[in-house]
Order: structure tokens, then C-alpha cells, then sequence
């Protein structure tokens, strides 16, 4: 049966199962209800909420339930000569990503603007799976939205009012900017704009935004733009099936990012864009984040005592603390005015709500001593209506046990974009800044610079990956990167420029037949060879991964074997 409704309707609670339901779920729900596969690891349940435990890690699991990711997207202002681009998409190379698709998992596009349409008018658009509109056909294999094929953009292109044909509309702006930056036409011979791979085919996911309950249960700011991890994971399938139904190298880009998780890449959407990462003829892209300057990330080892400053006019917050298998930690969380919870000890493995006498604070904790996915420790807070000033979380070393070598633990406060507030450590780790999925082993990551003077884009998330993995792999431009709506800043634009550079070199290694056995993994090491590398810097590097990502220098390599 469809699952449209349930999975529309904020009624129905969204599980990311690994087709073994937690038992407590299975327990207490009696009536029949929706399932999606996904692939051979993962399906997608959906269950009316009134039917359901209360939504709590210990009912469902941390992975089960869905995270939220935001837009990598700083703010609206060239650099493709920095990437070493616009040298081959000349000849003798003439790469302009001929015979690729490029699949964009974001907020739409503005399929009119002329950086979409090719010399005759006609779009370069494959298709568009838009995610908010139910009143048309999904895609074969979905259950809801309304997929545009490019036949139907071309009819829309020639009517008079196009969104009669084809309603679907990039309100907020950032897909389209991401698309036209990887994909732009060369518009005026270039004078006017030109993308990274101006000749590469377009394929559009727009995804549908988060479910209330869930913005409820992240404590997401009102106005954030926020999306569900299984509904991007339906999107990855959507494009990867391009690779088969057009038979042609798929590029798959990601300009979004959530702090929540282990800082492993161990999510369940980390593990499925592995999984295509591994594919032949696939690439996986993922901006490394704006948080490297937020003060959103704490890390030092026990004994500690973490302060966090909470502005006026926050509303609420989540924070997670993790620590490695080796290492057995108490909390106390101490309010603004000095009064303190009971103790948190990892081995309970509960969920609890913590009220105070003085403040109306409400904290609910979940403190898991071996979490599903990461065989790690974790303590999953949420702050209701926190009181303004400095609160405190006493970390101790439990009684009777020994501190690894390290005794290390880190902590994350939500993304900028998810707080209605400011929320921030008072002493905090510009390193491992990473958003997720960017952690993810198999993907690339790609880490943002100012392509005008060189010099690093201070918010740009920082490596290594918590388990000391190299992330990011390479740094682009990010700094006022021209798209079809003016300039854009952030690590998603650097993102776009790369995923349109892998464009470029899946059409010489595997259009062309020189490299046909490509997929992400041996791109990154031809790219490894052609990166720019500066005196000083000991690579790689958690800033600048193994250098800055330069196309030209990667054929000259080549070149010289």
C-alpha cells in the first residue's frame, strides 16, 4: 500500500529502521502500519503518533529517529580560475561535463533562469522530484511528490505562464544557486556568468520540509529551514537511479549539515551515502559546514566543568555529549542560580526529565552507555525554556574506573541556523566542526576558502573527523561564488564548484573511456595528486584537507606520468 499519507501528515511518527524495530516500539504498537524499503540496510516506518510510545531515545533508539539538517549557506554577495576550471573546459581538454548528470538535494530551482537552458532555449534539466507538491505523478518507486521530467519543463518553457505547467518554484533560492554555481550555461561567451561544468545535465530534489513533531522534539528555532534525514535518504535513491535509467555517471552534492550525531559519519544517512559513494560511475559531494567559528563544539578530557552561556529569548536547545567506549563518565548539570540535578550516570540508560525549584527550566536527558549505531557513550540533553546566563556541566570520572589515555569527551550544540538565539561554550573548539554528513569514510568532503586572496573562510568547518580520520579531503572557493541570483557564500558554493569539477572528470575518465572504472574513492586520489599545497602547512591538514582543490593541476599530473 502507498504510504503517501503517513508520510505526509505530522500525525504519523517517521522510524529510520534497520528492519529490527526496537522491541518496546513493536510492543506497543497493535495495528498494522506503513513501511518503506529503502535498500538492503534500511527502511523507513510510519506510525500514528497516538499509537506510538512517546518520542524518546529510550523507546526508539537515537539513530531511529530522523535528524534534522539545515542549509550550509552564510548570506548572499570568481573562483573558478582558482580551481584551475575555466583552463579545461578550453581546449585541448574542452571538459565541461558533457554526458554527467549533476543531482542537487536541496531547496528546488528556478528551472526559467537562462544558466538552466542550453543555446537552443531548451532546458538541461533532466528532471525535478519535488517533494511539496502531491498533486501530480512521484516517481516510479516513490510514494509521494510529483515528478517533472524534462519534457515537461520544455513545455512549461514555452507557455506563457511556465508555472501552470510546471508549479515547482525555488522560494528560498539556495538550490538554485548551488545548481547554477556546479552547472551554470555560459551565458554572453562567459562574460556574464558560467558555471563549473556549464554543459553537464541537472536533476533537482526538492525536499519537503521537517515535520512539526520533530522541529518540536529538536527544539528548532520557528523560522529555520530544517529537513528530515529519511526524506534526503529517499532523495540520494532518487538520483543514484539516474545513473541506471540514463545510463550516465551520476554526481551527487550535498549543501546541507546538522551538528546532531557522533562526528563519525556513523548515521544512517553517513552509511548510506557510503554505500553509493562505493558505486562505480558515482560520486557523493558534502559541504563540511559554517561552524567553525560558531562556538558550538567543546572538547577536553575529565575532570571538566563545561560552561555554556544562553542568551535572553531562548526558547529551548539541544546539546549531545559524546565519549569514547573506554571511558565512564558522571554529569550534574548546574542552572544559571546554582542548583544542580542528581547525578547522570551512563549505565542508567534513561530517559529523564530534571526540574528545578528556582527555574522553570525542564532538561530531558537520555544517557546511553553503548548507542546502536557507534558502539559509543552518549548523553542526549534538551533544554526547555532555559533560564538566561551560564549553566554548567560538571563531568567526573565515575567511581571505580580507569580513564583511557586520553579521557577525552566532546559536546555539540545545534547549528546557527536551528537556534533562535544565542547559545554557545565559553570555551570552545574550533576543530572538529564538521557537520554531518560530511564526516561520512566514502564521500568527499570539501571545506571552504576565499578564492579571491587564498586565505581560509574563517566559518568553515574544521577536521579531522572525530575518530581522527582525515576530513575534510580538499578546500574550494566559498566566498562570494557567482550564481544566477548574484553572490553566495558558505561551504555549500564550495560544494557546488567542486561537484562540478567531478563533472568535469567523470566526463574524461568515464564519457571519454579514459578512466572508466572511476567512482568517488579513486577520484579523490586523482585529485589528491593535483591539490595545492602551500609551505608551512603539514598535510593533510584539518583546515585544508590534502590541499585546494585544483582540476588543471590534477591533468598536469597526469600529464607528467
Amino acid at each position: 500500500m502507498p504510504c503517501r499519507e503517513e508520510i505526509l501528515s505530522n500525525d504519523y511518527a517517521d522510524i529510520i529502521a534497520d528492519y529490527t524495530l526496537p522491541e518496546r516500539f513493536l510492543e506497543q504498537v497493535n495495528h498494522p502500519f506503513c513501511f518503506r524499503t529503502l535498500n538492503e540496510e534500511y527502511g523507513f516506518a510510519y506510525v500514528r503518533r497516538s499509537e506510538a510510545p512517546p518520542l524518546a531515545i529510550g523507546n526508539y533508539g537515537y539513530a531511529a529517529i530522523p535528524k534534522l539538517y539545515g542549509l550550509m549557506q552564510t548570506f548572499h554577495s570568481e573562483n573558478l580560475t582558482a580551481m584551475g576550471n575555466i583552463r579545461i573546459q578550453g581546449p585541448p581538454l574542452s571538459l565541461q561535463g558533457r554526458g554527467v548528470i549533476i543531482g542537487f538535494i536541496d531547496t528546488g530551482i528556478r528551472y526559467q533562469a537562462d544558466a538552466f537552458l542550453d543555446e537552443e532555449g531548451n532546458s538541461r534539466i533532466v528532471s525535478i522530484w519535488d517533494q511539496t507538491i502531491q498533486s501530480g505523478t512521484p516517481p516510479d518507486g516513490f510514494d509521494f511528490g510529483t515528478e517533472y521530467t524534462r519534457e515537461d519543463i520544455n513545455r512549461a518553457l514555452r507557455a506563457e505562464n511556465p508555472l501552470d505547467i510546471v508549479p515547482s518554484f525555488d522560494e528560498n533560492g539556495h538550490g538554485t544557486a548551488m545548481a547554477s554555481a556546479a552547472a551554470g550555461s555560459v551565458l554572453d561567451m562567459g562574460l556574464t556568468f558560467r558555471g563549473a561544468a556549464p554543459q553537464a545535465d541537472i536533476a533537482v530534489v526538492k525536499l519537503k520540509e521537517a515535520k512539526q513533531y520533530l522541529r518540536d522534539y529538536y527544539l528548532v528555532a520557528g523560522d529555520a529551514i530544517a529537513y528530515q534525514e529519511n526524506d534526503i535518504m529517499e532523495a540520494v535513491k532518487y538520483l543514484d537511479q539516474m545513473a541506471i535509467v540514463f545510463e550516465r555517471p551520476v554526481v551527487i552534492v550535498l549543501g546541507m549539515g546538522t551538528n546532531l550525531g557522533n562526528h563519525t559519519g556513523g548515521s544512517p544517512l553517513g552509511s548510506y551515502l557510503n554505500s553509493i559513494a562505493a558505486k562505480r560511475s558515482r560520486a557523493v559531494i558534502v559541504c563540511g559546514g559554517n561552524e567553525g567559528d560558531k562556538r558550538h563544539h567543546f572538547m577536553d578530557t575529565v575532570p571538566q566543568q563545561v560552561e555554556v552561556r544562553v542568551a535572553e529569548g531562548v526558547t529551548g536547545f539541544c546539546m549531545e555529549m559524546w565519549n569514547s567506549t573506554l571511558d565512564s563518565y558522571n554529569l550534574i548539570v548546574q542552572t544559571p542560580g546554582g542548583e544542580r540535578t542528581a547525578v547522570i550516570d551512563f549505565r542508567s540508560g534513561f530517559d529523564r526529565p530534571f526540574s528545578f525549584v528556582f527555574d522553570k527550566t525542564v532538561i530531558y536527558v537520555s544517557a546511553i552507555l553503548v548507542e546502536r549505531e557507534s558502539g559509543e557513550e552518549l548523553v542526549f540533553f534538551r533544554f526547555v525554556n532555559p533560564t538566561p546566563g551560564i549553566w554548567r556541566i560538571i563531568v567526573s570520572q565515575r567511581e571505580n574506573t580507569r580513564i583511557s589515555t586520553s579521557g577525552l569527551f566532546h559536546m555539540w550544540l545545534p547549528i546557527t541556523e536551528f537556534l533562535d538565539g544565542e547559545v554557545e561554550f565559553l570555551e570552545p573548539s574550533p576543530d572538529v566542526t564538521l557537520t554531518e554528513p560530511s564526516n561520512a569514510e566514502k564521500v568527499i568532503t570539501v571545506s571552504a576558502y576565499n578564492g579571491f586572496n587564498g586565505n581560509w573562510f574563517p566559518e568553515s568547518g574544521r577536521g579531522f573527523a572525530r575518530d581522527n580520520r582525515v576530513k575534510p579531503e580538499f578546500a574550494a572557493p566559498g566566498v562570494q561564488v557567482s550564481t544566477a541570483l548574484g553572490e553566495s557564500t558558505g561551504s555549500s558554493m564550495a560544494a557546488a564548484l567542486a561537484a562540478g569539477c567531478i563533472a568535469q572528470f567523470m566526463e574524461w575518465s568515464i564519457v571519454e573511456g579514459n578512466a572508466f572504472l572511476v567512482e568517488t574513492r579513486t577520484i579523490k586520489r586523482y585529485f589528491i595528486r593535483g591539490a595545492v599545497r602551500e609551505e608551512g602547512i603539514m598535510y593533510p591538514d584539518n583546515r585544508w584537507g590534502y590541499g585546494k582543490l585544483n582540476i588543471s593541476g590534477t591533468f598536469e599530473t597526469l600529464a607528467r606520468l
